[in-house]
């Protein structure tokens, strides 16, 4: 059997509401014709198309899913092998359509190719790809989303064939692999009889039937710094043939006697029974020249615009929501996007900027949640930023008594708890406990049962608020200290000859008068001290009686200590003219200096010592210019393997040395010392060993390879201001309590962990997040609902010991329709991408590809299989509306450099990104694997809207245009090649791309409108974002292109990894052979 896809019809816009599906047609013909066409690679079959569009080793899915007969379990939510899906699901699950819920109106997709008929609701892209005549770009699609209409009969419209798109502009090509030659498609035929897609309803088994879907929740963002592309992905190629080696661990095997049906839920269309148009010869990915690649006219490729789009997700629930008060006053609401501009208003759960879910419905029973293979977990951002237009937290002191707890879970005071007899008693609506309300806390109920001050106390009436903590939060029951910032510079020789050590001594003359402060104080009261180092330690005394500083050295790395405690933390202000003495000298005391050789270890073990001798907690920022390679503790050795990669011991690269850094770790947590490392390396640090101290302290690593002064100077510059200026609490303990019936069972994080329950951080600052996962342990209780309350003790900036308490409730369903319609995609992404980049540490890479698809097939087939509608085609790939964009964020995270198993990158760079996106909340991961690209060469100057951005696809891109893409971690300005000279001109002040010199990094201050304009949107998003960003600009066949080409994540990816088109395709595949 031939399998032929159909396209994908335009998806409706987001605000109807409704599931997606994609149709798949099966059609009959003759095989034997092309079996000998059908050739093996290296990597498992390779099919004709439609299926293998990918070159091996480029989009191609490497063959053998994991090893024979494994059964891999899920390292997500659930646990354990995987369910079967010909078993009926469990009694109760669903209510059929007799049982009084009305099957749902769904939009399906599939492209109407009669020219003529008029879409209605159309939305054409604003920036389309260049006409077919560029060779340049190829065809480009014309989007437009229709609205639901009358439904084609199935098998009624012929569709162009997929073709393989243009070689990417400045993209190299890639060694050819064996392929499969092009087939000719078979006549269009309906499914053929006695093959079933999906097994018929068991008695007493739900009807296929869904209440109508929430508005689209939008995706995760593309990869972040490192270049992007996935290595094969340990799959088989999807095609004809069955599938290579054994089906995926616990998922049922291949079909039987037959090739499974088609992957993509598209019809390929084109002339019935005529050849199919190859490739030209030389493009990427091309199939080997035959008979048939020269018949027949070229064939039109797939409309990429007929698949959901992430971008028109975004902009329609801004459309919806934005610019609009959120209140939280409902349960289990699902909140906007985090990419929504919107404005949050508290009356009784946390505003989602602290805390989004997984899902906003939790399943009842384990039962349930390990049949839809859902993760249920939460994204907690505890001391996040609140916009100007939004309430800071209302601080409640209840003095010595402290606050009002539950005597039996020790759940605080909050909306959740349900006053009793007057008012004497309440009722914790965590445990169910009934507590004794002290009498200074007592007040009468009124005719609702309420307390008379209800709105007149926070922890009444508002999800989020802060308590001022008593002695008996404080360690050895005193009250804290305020904080201390140590700057530890490394003084070698590479870092004094880059002129690094006088940038940093300049800029902390003015950033020392910035300190960061308690609001509403009128100075900081953080105190600053500082440390030189090579393979020995400098320490200045900086007391304000001196004239000028002391240096004490301790070249004994062996036993650290701290030569002096008077004069080394001090007041800034009080000392600020012999800090400014140090500032100058330093950079002339070493400017001489020929010492190579650094300390690592040491220097944390220095900062600690000093902030416990101050009994105050603490934040180190040190300067690391190399490898710590003098005699010491802590010295490292290089162990970039590259024979490693793509073998089992390729996870011991990212994961740290043991013994001096684990221990240091622990030394610091425990003394409330975080570490924020900024490198300068010019070769590999394993950075995987070294970055180990921050990332269990609550703190941030920056990397600037080969650094420049001229070049990288002002992206780190940005980066230390950001890094010192933000908010932040000290000396941290976090536990989140939940209702019964489910817990809290693990945590991912720059988090140190001394037990199951307690989330300890040295330091947390407004932009890192805890994710949570959840998992049953009884029943759950749709009357009730489900309770999470975190409770965050640190110290503030101003040295006061605090409470901070976000509460949240979310609903509970034994309908599973329920639960899909209050998924949020963005959130998951993020789950999947902290829970991949651990099990890396533990499993084969390949393993854990594994596993993210089986996870994805396995929520997808679930919810076509107990929620979609009864009458649609068995051979229909249908997505919940939620969940439609999360194949490509999915398969974007797949994409990202930790997950990717090639030698070409950097083992230092993917370390770095496994490490950050551990600390990152929902919206930094959304951006991270779904970058922005806008289209500037059409805007207007004088405009405030920014022009809408496009989707992250080579095809999106035009000779003439310029188009500005950001993640959050790199920044790029593309120039097409025919850029009109104007255009240069107005924002680089030449004649012509041509004079542009390579490696510039700024634009210049020009005064025209564009130049304003183009500065004013790269300067908005470098403050926006929580870390700095250098500006790359780019032409377009350059080298550094190709660089650039990393992000576009719709396409196949530079080091292997399958294009969105494809990885949907194959998601559809396995849902299938599930349903099977």
């Amino acid at each position: 059997m031939v399998v032929v896809f159909t396209n994908l019809r335009r998806w409706m816009l987001a605000h109807t509401r409704t599931l997606t599906r994609i149709t798949v047609f099966l059609h009959e013909g003759k095989v034997n014709q092309h079996k000998h066409q059908i050739k093996m690679s290296q990597q498992g079959y390779v099919a004709t198309p439609p299926y293998s569009q990918a070159q091996p080793g480029m989009g191609g899915y490497q063959g053998g899913y994991g090893p024979p007969g494994a059964t891999q379990a899920f390292y997500g939510h659930y646990g354990g092998t995987t369910q079967p899906y010909n078993a009926p699901p469990t009694a109760g699950m669903m209510k059929s359509p007799a049982a009084g819920m009305t099957p749902t109106p769904v939009s399906q997709y599939s492209q109407n190719v009669q020219q003529n008929v008029q879409q209605n609701g159309a939305h054409p892209h604003r920036y389309p790809a260049p006409p077919a005549a560029s060779a340049a770009y190829g065809q480009p699609p014309q989007s437009s989303y229709n609205t639901p209409g009358p439904q084609s009969p199935v098998n009624s419209v012929a569709q162009p064939h997929l073709q393989r798109p243009p070689p990417a502009m400045g993209q190299p090509h890639m060694h050819p692999g064996p392929q499969s030659p092009p087939m000719s498609p078979q006549m269009t035929a309906p499914p053929m009889a006695g093959t079933p897609l999906s097994p018929p309803p068991t008695a007493g088994a739900p009807q296929m039937g869904a209440p109508q879907m929430g508005a689209p929740l939008m995706g995760a963002p593309p990869m972040g710094a490192p270049p992007m592309g996935a290595p094969p992905m340990g799959a088989p190629s999807m095609g004809n043939p069955p599938m290579a080696g054994p089906p995926m661990g616990g998922m049922g095997g291949p079909f039987p006697g037959s090739p499974p049906p088609g992957v993509g839920g598209f019809q390929q269309p084109g002339q019935f029974g005529g050849p199919m148009g190859g490739p030209q010869p030389g493009m990427p990915g091309g199939f080997p020249s035959g008979p048939s690649q020269l018949a027949g006219p070229p064939q039109k490729k797939l409309d990429p615009d007929s698949i959901p789009s992430p971008t028109q997700v975004i902009e329609d629930d801004q459309l919806r929501q934005g610019e609009q008060i959120y209140t939280t006053n409902i349960r289990g609401q699902v909140p906007p996007l985090v990419t929504t501009q919107f404005t949050a208003q508290d009356q009784g759960n946390a505003s989602p900027r602290f805390m989004r879910c997984t899902s906003y419905s939790l399943p009842c029973t384990a039962d349930l949640a390990k049949q839809c293979q859902v993760p249920l977990a939460s994204i907690i951002k505890p001391l996040a930023r609140l916009p100007n237009n939004e309430s800071p937290l209302h601080v409640v002191n209840h003095g010595e008594s402290g606050p009002i707890r539950c005597n039996r879970c020790k759940a605080y005071m909050c909306p959740f708890m349900q006053f009793t007899e007057g008012g004497r008693r309440f009722q914790c609506g965590f445990c169910n406990c009934v507590n004794e309300v002290p009498m200074p806390y007592f007040q009468h109920l009124d005719h609702m049962g309420r307390r008379v001050d209800f709105y007149e106390r926070p922890e009444l009436c508002l999800g989020s608020y802060e308590f001022a903590a008593t002695l008996d939060y404080c360690k050895n029951n005193k009250p804290p200290n305020p904080p201390a910032f140590i700057f530890m510079i490394d003084v070698s020789y590479n870092n004094v000859k880059s002129g690094l050590v006088k940038m940093i001594c300049d800029e902390l003359k003015t950033l020392l008068e910035k300190l960061p402060k308690e609001e509403g104080s009128e100075s900081s009261v953080i105190k600053v001290g500082f440390v030189t180092y090579n393979k020995v330690l400098h320490f200045y005394n900086v007391k304000s009686a001196l004239a000028q500083p002391q240096m004490m050295v301790v070249s004994d790395t062996a036993e650290m200590f701290v030569p002096l405690l008077d004069g080394f933390l001090v007041n800034y202000q009080d000392s600020k003219a012999v800090i400014y003495n140090l500032l100058d000298q330093i950079p002339d005391m070493f400017a001489n200096s020929n010492e190579s050789e650094t300390v690592f270890a040491p220097v944390i073990q220095a900062g600690v010592e000093a902030l416990k001798a101050a009994e105050c907690s603490g934040k180190l920022f040190i300067f690391q210019s190399a490898m710590p390679t003098a005699e010491a503790p802590g010295k490292l050795k290089n162990r970039d393997d590259k024979k490693l990669i793509n073998t089992d011991k390729e996870k011991t690269l990212f994961q740290p040395q043991k013994g001096v850094y684990e221990q240091l770790a622990k030394d610091c947590v425990a003394n409330g010392c975080s570490v924020d490392l900024f490198l300068f390396p010019s070769q590999y640090v394993d950075l995987s060993t070294m970055a180990s101290v921050p990332s269990h302290t609550g703190g941030s690593v920056y990397k600037y390879n080969n650094f420049q002064v001229e070049t990288d100077g002002e992206h780190f510059l940005r980066d230390l201001r950001k890094d010192v200026q933000k908010p932040i609490g000290f000396d941290a303990v976090m536990r989140v309590r939940t209702s019964t019936g489910f817990r809290a069972t693990d945590f991912f994080g720059a988090i140190h962990m001394n037990n199951t329950t307690d989330v300890e951080m040295a330091s947390v600052d407004c932009d890192k997040a805890v994710t949570v996962e959840f998992k049953h342990d009884d029943s759950l209780g749709e009357d009730t609902g489900a309770l999470i309350q975190c409770a965050l003790l640190y110290t503030t900036l101003g040295g006061q010991r605090r409470l901070r308490i976000h509460n949240l409730s979310l609903n509970c369903t034994s309908q599973l329709s329920n639960l899909y319609k209050s998924c949020e995609t963005d959130s998951l992404i993020n789950f999947f991408a902290k829970s991949a980049y651990r099990a890396i540490l533990k499993q084969p890479i390949k393993n854990v590809r594994e596993i993210l698809v089986n996870q994805t097939a396995h929520m997808l087939a679930c919810y076509r299989k107990n929620c979609a509608s009864a009458t649609s085609a068995a051979s229909q790939l249908i997505l919940p509306d939620l969940m439609k964009v999360f194949p490509v964020y999915m398969n974007s995270l797949m994409k990202s450099s930790p997950l990717v198993a090639s030698t070409e990158l950097s083992t230092d760079e993917r370390a770095l990104q496994r490490l950050s996106v551990m600390a990152m909340g929902v919206e930094e991961t959304q951006l991270l694997f779904y970058p922005r690209l806008l289209p500037l060469h059409n805007m207007d100057p004088n405009s405030d809207v920014l022009p809408a951005p496009v989707r992250c696809s080579e095809e999106r891109l035009s000779d003439t245009g310029m188009f500005l893409l950001e993640n959050g971690h790199s920044m790029f300005l593309w120039l097409g090649q025919g850029s009109s000279p104007d255009l240069i001109q107005s924002i680089f002040n030449l004649p012509s791309l041509a004079h542009l010199q390579p490696n510039m990094a700024n634009l210049p201050e020009l005064e025209n409108p564009l130049s304003k304009k183009i500065r004013s949107i790269v300067n908005d998003l470098l403050e926006k974002r929580p870390n700095s960003m250098k500006l790359h600009i780019v032409r377009q066949k350059d080298q550094p292109e190709i660089v650039f080409r990393q992000f576009l994540v719709e396409d196949k990816g530079l080091h292997g990894g399958a294009s969105y088109m494809d990885f949907l395709c194959f998601v559809h595949r396995e849902i299938r052979q599930l349903l099977t």
